[in-house]
């Protein structure tokens, strides 16, 4: 006759074995990749915060672990997604974030290179939609490109912008790399180069890394002079533009030129 026991009775184990090792707990991020993905296709990479969309790229830089610190510690870092992508590569690979765990992880120069070209392939799409519409005509795209390739610079940078007959971008060509708050411009190279491409216009362009785009006394005598040069060889500027984080001033809407 059978008898049930009250109570389970525990596994057989080889007397003298070693205990089984206890389960390691289950990791904190497990299964957050997939709910991420799934949150983005239901509903929508516009309606992810920046921290989400940028750990939705750095899942693929960085395939294993938990990304969310290192997301959220390059916009702290940084100040703004637009930032963290234009940020340098040597600026990248020194933010350093530490999970729940206490583990600490970093960027690293493959995360930090794929950064840098999401933000070349940004600029060259905004570049391409300026280039294919009259220029003079097209001021949301023109003050979208020159935003996103200077309002985070950390040096000031000058460029210029040459255009043919029909006021289409021929060359965007940097001209010259200053300090934290200038760069030499050299009017008679300036109107050299626009002969040089044949360019009927140009759209001068610089940025103050200090953040406010507000014309400075030498701006304003940089450009006449500048003007004045052009004028003589039969070559227009249409425009200055200064680029800060706080917007893009206009010399022309400015009535400075």
């Amino acid at each position: 006759m059978s008898s049930v026991l009250p109570f389970p009775i525990p596994p057989s184990r080889t007397p003298g074995a070693a205990p089984e090792p206890p389960r390691a707990p289950r990791p904190h991020h497990a299964g957050h990749r997939e709910r991420l993905r799934e949150r983005a296709r239901g509903a929508g990479l516009p309606n992810l915060p920046d921290y989400e969309l940028l750990e939705l790229f750095l899942f693929r830089s960085q395939p294993q672990g938990d990304v969310k610190p290192v997301a959220k510690a390059l916009l702290a870092r940084f100040g703004s997604l637009a930032a963290v992508l234009a940020a340098p590569v040597e600026d990248l690979v020194t933010v350093r974030a530490e999970d729940v765990r206490g583990r600490v992880k970093g960027v690293g120069a493959e995360t930090a290179l794929d950064l840098a070209a999401l933000h070349e392939v940004a600029r060259r799409v905004v570049k391409e939609e300026a280039g294919k519409r009259t220029v003079i005509s097209s001021w949301t795209a023109l003050v979208a490109y020159v935003r996103m390739s200077l309002q985070h610079e950390g040096r000031e940078q000058f460029r210029v912008l040459y255009l043919d007959n029909r006021n289409q971008l021929i060359l965007d060509e940097i001209q010259n790399r200053g300090t934290v708050d200038h760069a030499p411009v050299y009017p008679r190279e300036v109107v050299r180069r626009a002969l040089e491409l044949s360019a009927k216009s140009m759209i001068i362009v610089h940025n103050h890394p200090s953040g406010d785009p507000t014309p400075s006394r030498p701006d304003i005598e940089m450009t006449r002079q500048v003007i004045e040069a052009a004028r003589a060889l039969g070559v227009d500027v249409h425009d200055h533009l200064i680029v800060g984080r706080e917007g893009v001033a206009s010399f022309k809407q400015l009535g400075l030129m």
